[in-house]
């Protein structure tokens, strides 16, 4: 196990009509205003939007609000954000929705404190040392972004897809989570987001850290949990119980606890940002296409973890051929993948001819020679595994 620092100091208020007691939270936070940030019109036809201001006027919170954020946030409606906020004064972000919501309101809530281009954060140039403070009210449970430190953004004129990871900065101080607000979630969507949250426990999984038994038992009982729970939401999407493990699955899959003391992967999710970026797909349903394929270049290169996963989470016997193992595990994920209606090719995606030197080209500009640490990726590597995505 290697040395870690373990900071995890978000407030997570869990269960029924919670979204009630966010007027309180903030107060508590110290806000005098908050910028509320959410997407589509589905948080106001809910009524969510409405409880949520009702409850911050009896907590005499102020606000403002900016909606409109798209899946796979994009760089210019953080300037919008920016712009907006410092002309508000306000002294917190308040994302009401899912990762794309949340990962935009961090980006505002690191830019609008800072004297240059937030993008700079994203690419290198300048690091996030101070930023207003953040509040969720969580949606969709996907993305862990409400108990994490992390932000996705995409660059319109670039299709750069790019993350930054500021735990200590970006963690939201309070997360609110009402497993009935993701009632009406369509299918499709609560699939995409199961597979989301199983990749991020699978991106620290897949370590060649030694003596992490912990970590791996609470990644293969986390992900078993999630894989029991979807079955049932997919029988009964009201079924409360369900909807209650799967959404704080999400939480525990990326606020670090998963991955302590392990050096994590993350060439899935980079191989898949370059997809979402320049074909604008659904996220978790490019990970249940990347993921797989992954997995399968790993099979023969260094299956160890890989049998491990199909044996304790699949239930795949022991035998001797680790290959074997690793190949029978992965084709039960994809059968996994396809009973939720979820993609496991390039065509079921709906992308009949992916430009892979394209894909292999932007990869590679925008994370370096070597991506991964599972096995390092050279450019040949990356372009195998997005054959085997055919």
């Amino acid at each position: 196990m290697n040395n870690f620092v373990f900071y995890s100091p978000t407030e997570f208020v869990f269960g029924k009509a919670t979204e009630m007691q966010v007027g309180a939270l903030a107060r508590k936070h110290g806000a005098q205003k908050v910028m509320i940030v959410y997407g589509g019109g589905s948080v106001v036809r809910s009524g969510l939007l409405d409880r949520v201001k009702q409850s911050l006027q009896e907590a005499g919170v102020g606000f403002c609000e900016m909606g409109g954020v798209q899946p796979n946030p994009v760089d210019t409606k953080v300037y919008e954000g920016i712009d907006f906020c410092r002309t508000q004064q306000a002294d917190m972000m308040l994302a009401v929705g899912g990762g794309s919501v949340i990962d935009t309101a961090k980006a505002i809530a690191a830019g609008v404190v800072y004297d240059g281009d937030f993008w700079d954060f994203y690419i290198g140039k300048a690091k996030v040392t101070k930023a207003l403070k953040v509040g969720v009210v969580l949606t969709i449970p996907a993305a862990g972004s409400e108990g994490s430190g992390n932000t996705v953004i995409t660059k319109v004129d670039t299709l750069q897809k790019l993350s930054l990871r500021v735990p200590e900065v970006l963690r939201p101080v309070f997360a609110v989570m009402n497993p009935e607000l993701t009632y009406t979630l369509p299918p499709f969507q609560t699939a995409c987001g199961i597979a989301d949250m199983m990749v991020h426990i699978m991106e620290r999984y897949f370590t060649n850290t030694e003596d992490v038994e912990i970590a791996d038992r609470v990644c293969e009982g986390t992900l078993t949990a999630i894989i029991k729970e979807a079955y049932r939401v997919k029988q009964d999407p009201n079924n409360y119980g369900a909807r209650a493990n799967i959404m704080w699955c999400g939480t525990i899959a990326h606020n670090g606890t998963c991955g302590v003391g392990c050096e994590e992967d993350w060439a899935s999710h980079f191989l898949e940002h370059e997809v979402s970026a320049i074909y604008n797909v659904t996220h978790g349903a490019g990970l249940t296409v990347i993921t797989p394929a992954w997995m399968t270049f790993m099979a023969s290169h260094n299956p160890r973890k890989i049998a491990q996963f199909a044996n304790r989470v699949f239930g795949v016997p022991e035998t001797e051929d680790l290959e074997e193992m690793a190949l029978t595990g992965i084709s039960r994920l994809k059968h996994f993948f396809r009973y939720m209606g979820l993609p496991v090719t390039f065509k079921e995606l709906g992308i009949e001819n992916p430009d892979i030197d394209r894909l292999v080209d932007s990869l590679h500009r925008n994370k370096g020679e070597l991506v991964g640490n599972y096995v390092k990726l050279t450019r040949e590597y990356s372009k195998e595994i997005y054959q085997l995505a055919l």
